[in-house]
């Protein structure tokens, strides 16, 4: 007996739908897999299921975005709309002027100059002067900040010098009676530097005269 056909509509058993998509979508991508081998032809299926999971197939000597453009000149329907159209011809225009000033670095490197015309020479060397000239006007900028932070530091360097030459000695006076011990380890080593002429004598001079 011969199979029977069945009513298109749809299964309303949720087991047996899903069990038919599953069947129907590997004998789908199946045949498109045959198709593309067998006739060389350029194929691309894409299946959503209700569930919104995908499951896609692309013949290896092409990609999506390919037959999409093929499809979009040959049928006249418009893929995208106007937003993404716009938005496209933003990308292509930002990826061109990030190519031309790529170009521009690289000539202003020295580099990829032997392709330059003499026009674009000249406007080459042109904003390289211009370029030396800003740097050297910046720089001009500092010279009169470091003379002045020199002549601050000459200044300062002057008025601790004037304050070390007018020290008063009363005040290591005072910072001994006061028991500053910084003072104390001054005198103690200025003591131990003096000549022996001028050190403290013994209580009985005549001691000496026993050797």
């Amino acid at each position: 007996m011969g199979r029977g056909k069945i009513e298109i509509k749809r299964i309303e058993n949720s087991s047996n739908r899903q069990v038919t998509y599953s069947k129907r979508r590997s004998g789908i991508m199946k045949k498109a897999k045959e198709i593309s081998v067998l006739c060389d032809a350029q194929v691309s299926v894409i299946i959503f299921n209700n569930s919104g999971k995908m499951h896609d197939f692309c013949s290896p000597s092409t990609t999506l975005i390919d037959l999409l453009d093929q499809y979009h000149k040959l049928s006249g329907k418009k893929l995208w709309d106007a937003k993404h159209e716009h938005l496209d011809n933003e990308i292509n225009r930002i990826k061109k002027e990030n190519d031309r000033m790529q170009t521009e670095l690289r000539h202003l490197s020295g580099e990829d100059i032997t392709t330059s015309n003499y026009k674009e020479l000249m406007v080459l060397e042109e904003a390289l002067e211009n370029g030396i000239s800003s740097l050297k006007a910046k720089q001009m900028e500092f010279v009169p900040m470091m003379r002045k932070h020199n002549e601050m530091l000459e200044d300062e360097n002057q008025g601790l010098q004037f304050k070390l030459m007018h020290l008063d000695p009363m005040d290591d006076q005072n910072g001994l009676e006061n028991g500053d011990v910084y003072h104390q380890q001054g005198v103690g080593d200025y003591e131990s530097q003096m000549p022996f002429a001028f050190r403290v004598q013994p209580m009985q001079p005549n001691l000496q005269d026993r050797f």
